[in-house]
């Protein structure tokens, strides 16, 4: 087994990684008559894409001898009525500024990298995932 979850009552789970003991609670979002206090069962589907991207990005980088740590991603979900569903998740990779040295060719390795997630190849067909790599240095 992988995990185990535990309605807690009130629209709230617990969930249990049995290899680790790490834990996550959710908790149903407020347009679905929860709290909106935790992650959603659904927001939990686009944070993994999200984490996933960036693991397997962070695999080939680490290959490649390039440090992305402090690497953010914006993850927003989109939901869908009749019958409620996730519509779209949109992925924005933020870079820190140390990253603004790494050439076009690197870029590119490590973008396709990112894209060759398991958690993207899982992803409904039908579900609209829209990805941005913004290597633009940030002003703070």
């Amino acid at each position: 087994m992988t995990s185990e979850v535990v309605y807690e009552g009130n629209l709230r789970t617990v969930c249990t990684h049995l290899q680790s003991g790490n834990q996550i609670q959710t908790d149903a979002p407020t347009d679905n008559q929860g709290q909106g206090e935790r992650f959603s069962p659904t927001d939990l589907v686009a944070t993994a894409l999200g984490a996933c991207m960036m693991t397997i990005m962070g695999i080939k980088a680490r290959d490649m001898q390039i440090n992305l740590e402090g690497t953010r991603i914006e993850t927003q979900k989109i939901m869908k009525a009749d019958p409620r569903r996730i519509g779209g998740i949109n992925l924005t990779f933020h870079f820190p500024d140390a990253l603004q040295q790494l050439d076009d060719k690197q870029k590119t390795i490590l973008e396709r990298a990112a894209h060759t997630c398991p958690v993207i190849y899982s992803i409904h067909p039908d579900i609209e995932v829209k990805v941005v790599f913004n290597w633009t240095a940030t002003v703070s």
